[in-house]
């Protein structure tokens, strides 16, 4: 039997024709054979290079438009999730696109000059976010803020405001484009497959393109009901919490029952000189009696006694003792430190609600130094110390003899009559309203226990108590 001669078109190279069955919403793929185009239509040449397919849309379109060129703007990332994070400001180039917002560590320009290749952009997806301005997240000026649905939370920053407010304005302007409805473009993103050469593109239909609408979450409801709720129960414990405030108030014992239980005690320091004296059954303080004579037992001699300030720590831990009124010796080793027992006396007459020059007489003693007849200064002195009240008067006679006698140490303890006047200037005496200049009132205070010191014995008399 003869074969056949195969047919072959004239004018062509003998192809395989595939027959197509796909629909029209498909691509063919390639082969390695080739088909034979229709007649009628001319066929668009296929893209061969993959690369290029990742880098369009499915339609053909280009990416994201740029809305806003790229500037260098100060950036701070404070939350990522919701989580606060710590704040530090980088000067970033920021582009804005038509859906979201990149930082590049620098421009394309100076990443060319420096023959770096094109860093990887940090991208915010603007759909849904919030724009505002804010003073309250950091101390420098023209700040935004924006926060994404995913519970990032940007900051922007420019030193020149306008620059800074076109920035606000564009993204104003593109977060709202993003959630403008219909009109606007939608939020979601079309997933693109990947494919081999043997596999077929789906072209996005009309339902997948069509914006989706967007999910109706009640935030904003939960948000009310969580307040209502949270406002509720905290007026509920706050309620609570002042009617079991009342009761104890209506069950607590008086301040006087406390006191005869023992419970409380008075205090020694500020508390008044004459309630002092008067709970003591005295007219010295107890324990300006125990300082004077702990000082003159071993401490006449040490070098700069009251001008040299102790530890505070251990001259606290002896005013609490007194204050407890517990027994107290001050030749205990602990207060083997001298300064320690003459800086809590020096401490004792700063904290008297009242100085031991009472408030009245200040004005009277400053009158009597400016006299500048000595005899009839001394006078004048002398009738003011006279009419103080009991307790003062005694306290004032006791501690000048003491500084009287500390005198007679001066080429040891290094004291002189200035250098004592000017410690217990302006801790025996002070204004009741500081109204003048406390520079002046500082030089009478030091010339009134200067002059008293002098003439301690004309004044007091002689002796101690």
């Amino acid at each position: 039997m003869q074969k056949q001669p195969a047919l072959v078109l004239p004018g062509a190279v003998q192809m395989r024709i595939k027959s197509s069955q796909n629909s029209s919403g498909e691509r063919l793929s390639q082969t390695k054979s080739m088909v034979l185009p229709e007649p009628d239509t001319l066929q668009k040449p296929i893209n061969r290079h993959r690369r290029n397919q990742s880098q369009h849309n499915i339609d053909g379109s280009v990416g994201p438009q740029i809305v806003l060129k790229g500037e260098y703007l100060n950036k701070a990332k404070i939350a990522e999730g919701g989580k606060k994070l710590r704040k530090n400001w980088t000067s970033t180039w920021v582009v804005l696109c038509s859906n979201q917002l990149l930082f590049y560590k620098e421009s394309k320009q100076e990443a060319v000059a420096n023959l770096k290749p094109g860093g990887k952009a940090d991208g915010v997806d603007l759909c849904g976010a919030i724009i505002e301005w804010t003073t309250e997240k950091s101390s420098r000026k023209n700040v935004i803020q924006i926060t994404t649905l995913t519970g990032q939370e940007f900051l922007l920053q420019a030193d020149h405001f306008p620059t800074i407010c076109k920035w606000h304005d564009a993204l104003q302007k593109a977060v709202d484009s993003l959630s403008s409805g219909p009109g606007g473009k939608s939020c979601g993103r079309v997933a693109l497959n990947r494919s081999n050469s043997t596999e077929c593109l789906p072209r996005p239909t009309c339902e997948a393109t069509k914006p989706k609408p967007k999910e109706t979450k009640s935030e904003h409801r939960r948000s009310i009901m969580f307040k209502l709720n949270y406002s509720a129960s905290d007026s509920a414990d706050k309620n609570g919490v002042k009617n079991r405030l009342k009761k104890f108030i209506s069950r607590r014992p008086s301040m006087k029952t406390l006191q005869e239980k023992g419970l409380i005690k008075d205090r020694v320091f500020g508390c008044h000189m004459l309630t002092l004296c008067e709970r003591e059954g005295t007219t010295v303080p107890r324990f300006v009696k125990l300082c004077v004579d702990e000082v003159e037992k071993r401490g006449l001699e040490a070098d700069g006694i009251y001008r040299v300030s102790g530890n505070l720590a251990v001259i606290q831990k002896l005013r609490f003792l007194v204050d407890q009124e517990e027994e107290l010796d001050l030749g205990d080793s602990q207060w083997e430190d001298i300064h320690v027992i003459t800086g809590a006396l020096k401490m004792f007459f700063r904290e008297l609600p009242e100085p031991l020059f009472p408030f009245r007489f200040f004005d009277l003693f400053v009158e009597a130094i400016k006299i500048k007849e000595p005899t009839q200064k001394v006078q004048a002195m002398k009738k003011l110390i006279h009419q103080l009240p009991k307790p003062n008067h005694n306290t004032m006679k006791l501690l000048f003899h003491h500084l009287r006698r500390l005198l007679t140490k001066s080429k040891k303890n290094l004291m002189s009559t200035q250098g004592i006047s000017i410690v217990f200037g302006p801790t025996l005496m002070w204004p009741e309203f500081e109204s003048g200049n406390m520079e002046v009132n500082m030089v009478y205070q030091n010339q009134i226990v200067e002059s008293i010191l002098i003439e301690c014995v004309e004044i007091f008399g002689p002796g101690g108590m």
